[in-house]
């Protein structure tokens, strides 16, 4: 079998979540037995070589609808459904912000597709999204997918409710590498130690982390380099961090698991979240995790995480002071061992795939 991944021309350029888990599922889909390429969504691409298309990011339909126009062959979507709206409306600053806070979610999408293109920082493959919007062209691949792969049961749920279709498909979970993030629990713990690491961006929260733990008995250590289009949002964190708020760029896995074995807990305010990725990391090498309540982490962490409202830096805080003094949640670690490793990720979709195939 062999597998087509197509992604965000800036998969690379500006690592995210979905980098991490395109990169481990095509790894281990391939000591599976699969051949898989990754191909950004401007490359020339020979349809023909392949069995199946596997698209990522549906909140970015026009790099999808340019493809499945271009060949009949069967694909699967996984959706990484993020909502952007609530950041937007309420907390996006300048000209941007006046803007969005006037639109529903879908306009302020294509709004920022279109601009984007305008202002030269994005290709626009498909030209029929100009006329077809956001919410009709997501609708239009959700009717034609053979299949979709939603990260959890919780997000297949929102995109039947915002979009109205129903459709077949498997849930297929996030991970972690365990080769890298192995059992933390004998460590010794730094209880004073916060981690967040994340990519510095409005989403991502860390201005209300940052305000939550200013001039605290805390230390919490930013790992991760700023969005190339938010550089005003680092420089904001920065002008109001105190000094126990210390700023580290993005660093490779290894030396991530490193901050791991040493802090007691890990937070991660953001406005939405898929599942948190890094929450998942730090878990796995003994941390306990402080986690937004926006998105779909409950159906990840269940009652072994630490919730917080992430509008609110005082529950930002209390969350955060709840792990640092808890017994670690071994049950959590547990569960991530057995059910959210990459290795069962790339076995559940390569069921996926075959269903397609054998159709």
């Amino acid at each position: 079998m062999r597998v087509l991944f197509i992604a965000r021309t800036s998969l690379f350029k500006q690592k995210g979540g979905d980098t991490i888990q395109m990169v481990n599922t095509a790894n281990n889909l391939m000591r599976s037995g699969v051949e898989v390429d990754i191909h950004l969504t401007t490359d020339k691409i020979d349809y023909e070589q392949y069995d199946l298309l596997h698209f990522f990011n549906i909140i970015r339909p026009a790099d999808i609808l340019y493809h499945i126009n271009k060949t009949k062959k069967p694909f699967v979507v996984s959706p990484i459904l993020v909502d952007y709206s609530e950041f937007d409306k309420q907390y996006r600053h300048g000209l941007s912000g006046f803007i969005l806070k006037c639109f529903s979610a879908n306009t302020n999408e294509y709004i920022k597709t279109i601009s984007r293109w305008m202002a030269g920082k994005g290709k626009l493959k498909s030209k029929s999204y100009l006329w077809k919007g956001q919410q009709k062209s997501i609708k239009e691949i959700l009717q034609r997918t053979s299949l979709l792969l939603p990260n959890s049961e919780a997000e297949y749920g929102q995109l039947e409710k915002l979009f109205g279709t129903k459709k077949i498909y498997s849930v297929i979970p996030n991970g972690i590498d365990c080769t890298i993030f192995q059992s933390g629990q004998n460590e010794i713990k730094n209880n004073k130690l916060v981690i967040c690491a994340a990519r510095i961006e409005g989403i991502k929260n860390q201005l209300n982390l940052i305000r939550a733990l200013n001039d605290t008995s805390y230390t919490l250590i930013l790992i991760g380099s700023p969005a190339h289009n938010q550089k005003s949002y680092y420089n904001e964190c920065k002008k109001i961090a105190s000094r126990n708020i210390l700023f580290r760029d993005e660093i490779s896995q290894v030396k991530l698991a490193e901050y791991y074995r040493s802090a007691k807990v890990h937070a991660l305010p953001s406005w939405f979240e898929t599942c948190g990725l890094s929450s998942l990391e730090a878990a796995a090498m003994g941390c306990n995790i402080t986690i937004t309540d926006r998105g779909y982490t409950r159906e990840y962490f269940g009652n072994d995480a630490f919730y917080c409202d992430p509008a609110d830096p005082k529950s930002i805080f209390n969350a955060i002071e709840n792990a640092a003094q808890s017994e670690f949640r071994n049950k959590l670690q547990e569960k991530i061992f057995c059910q959210y490793t990459w290795q069962r990720t790339a076995e559940l979709t390569v069921k996926a795939y075959k269903k397609i195939i054998a159709a």
